[in-house]
């Protein structure tokens, strides 16, 4: 399955709730979603009845959009939650919340997820010194994140990273806007989860 190259504010109006995709945008009054918050379609105002079965579907596509996840690898991270100790969909989420493309844009560096994984995949970021281009990388405790020396005179990041020092982090992450780095001094939790998702009904759609 190809990544989706469509609107974003579809996705939102698809899951019904802001999955905050476009940035800044998405927290002004130019949010699409403030003014057409209904399901895109013909159909989409119309009310309709959602199963058992509607909610998990609909529960781990909000998941998997928020993240900016593929199917195939979603799937992966779930089988790996479950071989983890702990409750499978809580071991999810903070897989999910480990990933390098999240932990930029939780350190202030990207203004979206997407944004976020695009820097990666183009090679301005380093993990305790050596480059990072795959955006799906778990993260560790102990990880320093930081932007590569030769990107640190680029427009776009020298814009972002004065955005950085006004943004709120997560106690996991120690950031620092003056030298473009943070660093990972714990593990997330599910506490540490931004979004307020029902991950037990994920856990029965994979479990059926």
């Amino acid at each position: 399955m190809a990544r989706y190259t469509g609107p974003s504010c579809k996705l939102c109006r698809r899951e019904g709730t802001k999955l905050f995709l476009k940035g800044d945008k998405c927290t002004s009054g130019k949010c699409p979603f403030e003014h057409r918050s209904t399901a895109p379609g013909q159909h989409g105002a119309a009310r309709k009845k959602v199963g058992e079965y509607g909610m998990q579907m609909r529960e781990k596509q909000k998941a998997r959009r928020y993240y900016g996840v593929l199917e195939k690898q979603f799937a992966t991270y779930y089988e790996m939650a479950e071989r983890q100790e702990g409750m499978t969909g809580e071991n999810l989420l903070v897989l999910l919340e480990r990933r390098l493309d999240n932990a930029v844009y939780r350190m202030g560096m990207a203004s979206s997820r997407k944004e976020a994984r695009q820097l990666v995949l183009h090679g301005h970021f380093t993990i305790n010194g050596k480059k990072a281009k795959i955006p799906s990388m778990l993260i560790k405790a102990g990880d320093v994140i930081a932007v590569k020396e030769n990107s640190r005179d680029n427009a776009k990041i020298k814009e972002l990273a004065e955005a950085m020092a006004g943004k709120v982090k997560p106690k996991w992450l120690d950031a620092n806007a003056e030298s473009m780095q943070a660093k990972v001094v714990a593990l997330p939790t599910r506490e540490d989860v931004d979004f307020d998702f029902e991950e037990q009904f994920i856990v029965e759609l994979y479990s059926k």
